[in-house]
């Protein structure tokens, strides 16, 4: 998996690319979500549209920014994703607790 950020307005985008199945390079994602939390940056935007596949380790990871996240007042919220992530979201009912939209601009947009 490789992992990218980037701070668009006061928006930590995350692009995933890859599969999402633990190891070193998930949590990559949880420390850029920190990184952006100790640049005062308490919004952030996961782009799984390059995810290809995603277990529960990988879940768990979401999970872990969202609640670093909720911790210091901020919201995660996912883009993007393919119908395998939509499905396992719908099936792990975590689609109950992210809000998810099309686009990463859309999410964006969300926070406004």
């Amino acid at each position: 998996m490789q992992t990218n950020m980037k701070i668009v307005d006061d928006v930590a985008v995350i692009t995933l690319k890859g599969k999402l199945m633990g190891g070193p390079e998930t949590e990559e994602c949880h420390r850029q979500v920190k990184e952006a939390i100790s640049q005062g940056i308490n919004k952030a935007a996961v782009d799984l549209s390059g995810a290809e596949w995603i277990n529960s380790r990988g879940m768990g990871m979401l999970m872990a920014c969202y609640i670093s996240l909720a911790n210091k007042g901020g919201e995660l919220r996912l883009a993007g994703e393919t119908e395998k992530t939509k499905s396992l979201l719908h099936m792990t009912k975590l689609n109950t607790i992210f809000k998810s939209y099309e686009t990463v601009e859309d999410a964006i947009r969300s926070f406004r």
